[in-house]
């Protein structure tokens, strides 16, 4: 959320931004309610002054006479101003819906575009990886190898429905354990925190209202995150914290859900697009200063670059486009593994910074030397998915003989071994 003396004294500015995100907001209609808004305000306070300057007189009152003529008085002043609340009620509830899609405003170095499509590439790491045989995707791959049983997860879950098993299973707990070493010599703290929340975080990240077909929510109204992002931000809302405590750099660790409600048609086979996964993510807060916000952006995306890079998987980064930018970030980076079956790079990891877009809706704030408080920053960066990451892992680890070879460091997570092998056919 912007504050609203930004967006008045920079309407433009703002206008700007949510035409280079695509984002449909009537920023007119805004700063008329405002204008509204702030009139019945100063209305209401200068009533309830009135009021309780009234009450103080009333007890006062020289004469039973005096006092039932105040009390008239006080009760007609009670009527107006009953009156004006609930004028200043529907005008409020609209102020609030629209400073909620109001976006924030991108960096400079963010390019035009309406799509990923339009996402510009400023890093390959890598060589694309080529066979010498007839390479096989992920699925298949996989199934040969008892490591995953998609027909079941079908049966149990419905589209989009997966088990890993065996190997499968044993290779996701690797990347979790080598994720957990490898992040946390980068002085993360590690947090494991609510996946089921309260609808307010959502809002406080920004994945509400705009991403609400995508969220899954139960009978009581609370909501599974889609990103451990959610219950981490919202770990210090309405907290003040020191100074001396930033910056503050969590590895969170969670179970995640969405519903994939825009994909329909898209991706069905495999583990690209599932409803249920597991990601570990960076998430930091940091002094309200924009140059140093970039410095820990660059840094976590630089993390995940370094990870990928250990792992021995080709990539590429791109730095994401207005279009393509969500409603609070200011850029975002979008790191893209090497799929060698479709011949593409998929996304594993974004990297985003906000400013203080989601500490405002959270009110995290610190003080300052000076004992001023001000909204932190916040930025966020996926660590690494499971279990789509073994979509390029095991397709561009394949060998001929239909067995995967293991990134060497993963190998002392996985036993000592380098290989997972085919299974051999019981008599």
């Amino acid at each position: 959320m912007l504050d609203i003396k930004f967006i008045r004294e920079n309407l433009d500015v703002v206008k700007m931004a949510a035409q280079k995100k695509k984002i449909v907001v009537d920023l007119d209609r805004l700063v008329s309610l405002d204008d509204k808004r702030r009139e019945l305000m100063s209305s209401l306070e200068k009533k309830r002054a009135q009021q309780n300057k009234a009450s103080g007189e009333i007890a006062q009152a020289g004469s039973d006479e005096e006092r039932q003529a105040m009390i008239a008085q006080m009760s007609e002043l009670k009527t107006i101003l009953q009156a004006e609340e609930e004028k200043f009620k529907p005008l409020m509830e609209e102020w609030k819906a629209l400073m909620l899609q109001v976006p924030q405003v991108p960096d400079m170095t963010v390019p035009d575009g309406d799509s990923d499509e339009d996402n510009q590439e400023v890093k390959v790491w890598g060589e694309q990886t080529k066979f010498d045989f007839e390479p096989k995707d992920h699925v298949e791959i996989m199934t040969n190898l008892g490591m995953a049983d998609f027909e079941r997860g079908t049966k149990v879950h419905g589209f989009r429905g997966y088990y890993l098993t065996g190997d499968g299973a044993r290779l996701c707990w690797a990347i979790w354990n080598y994720a957990n070493t490898f992040f946390g010599a980068k002085d993360f703290v590690p947090l494991l925190g609510p996946s089921i929340v309260r609808k307010s975080n959502l809002f406080g990240t920004g994945h509400l209202p705009n991403e609400a077909e995508d969220v899954y929510h139960t009978q009581d109204e609370d909501y599974l995150i889609g990103t451990s992002e959610i219950s981490t931000m919202g770990y210090y809302s309405d907290e003040v914290l020191d100074k001396a405590q930033l910056p503050i750099k969590y590895l969170a660790f969670s179970p995640c859900y969405r519903r994939e409600a825009g994909s329909h048609g898209k991706d069905t086979k495999g583990l690209v697009r599932v409803h249920e996964f597991f990601k570990v993510e960076q998430v930091v807060l940091c002094e309200a200063s924009h140059e140093e916000s970039v410095q820990h952006h660059e840094w976590l995306n630089r993390n995940t670059e370094e990870f990928i890079e250990s792992l021995g998987i080709p990539y590429h980064t791109v730095l994401n486009c207005g279009g393509d930018l969500g409603q609070g970030q200011v850029k975002k980076y979008d790191i893209e593994l090497w799929v060698p079956l479709e011949k593409k790079y998929r996304e594993i990891s974004s990297a985003s910074y906000f400013h203080d877009f989601q500490t405002r809706r959270f009110n995290t704030r610190y003080k300052d030397e000076d004992g001023k408080l001000r909204y932190a920053h916040s930025l966020n960066c996926t660590a690494i998915p499971t279990p789509r990451i073994l979509v390029s892992l095991i397709e561009n680890f394949q060998q001929a003989d239909g067995s995967v070879r293991i990134p060497e460091v993963l190998q002392g997570y996985m036993g000592g071994r380098s290989v997972i092998e085919v299974m051999k056919e019981t008599e």
